[in-house]
């Protein structure tokens, strides 16, 4: 298949389309595209390799099976990321041994490979990272760290989040609450300070 010199979110809008008409070389070529990105982000929230290299083949298999769904009112990477992690936290909800679940910011993108290009919103992302905010995040606990990465920056529900890490909804809420709390104590400082100057 060829696809135009269009923006990327057009070009992957089409491949998708191409993907729906059962075309091969379009899945090979999304495949390249994204699969880099979406291991390197599923290596960030789960530290068995095996696990992630089957969730990335599960991903690009309901791709194929379902590109008919996208229904093109969101970029094409979103799309993908929320079935990667949707197909992570399946994982890990049916596996008998436990699957490592990481917490970080750093490393979002292929800082070494130099192929991979950072979305806008892995650049919010590490954007965050060297701030405030990021410094705040650093300053938690692991346990609230990982959960304001499931719920805040992975966008899961609490329910999702309490399958993903193991434990009941009412301790993800109650972490995610003191979490809020305790960087809400680190910021605030921080802005006064600069409302001073």
């Amino acid at each position: 298949m060829k696809v135009m010199s269009t923006p990327p979110g057009a070009e992957d809008a089409a491949l998708l389309r191409a993907i729906a008409e059962g075309d091969e070389q379009a899945l090979r070529m999304l495949f390249s595209r994204h699969a880099p990105w979406l291991e390197v982000r599923l290596k960030r929230r789960c530290g068995d390799a095996d696990a992630v290299a089957d969730v990335l083949q599960d991903t690009f298999v309901a791709v194929w099976k379902g590109a008919r769904r996208f229904r093109g009112d969101g970029e094409v990477a979103a799309w993908l990321w929320g079935i990667a992690v949707r197909r992570l936290l399946s994982r890990m909800r049916s596996s008998r041994s436990p699957v490592t679940f990481t917490v970080g910011l750093s490393g979002l993108v292929g800082g070494g490979d130099g192929g991979l290009l950072a979305s806008a919103e892995e650049e919010a992302l590490l954007g965050v990272e060297h701030g405030d905010v990021g410094e705040a995040l650093r300053r938690l606990s692991p346990e609230l760290r990982s959960v304001v990465q499931a719920t805040i920056l992975d966008g899961l529900t609490t329910r999702e989040a309490s399958r993903l890490l193991g434990m009941p909804p009412s301790t993800v809420k109650f972490r995610l609450r003191k979490a809020r709390t305790q960087l809400r104590e680190d910021l605030l400082p921080l802005r006064s300070r600069r409302e001073l100057l």
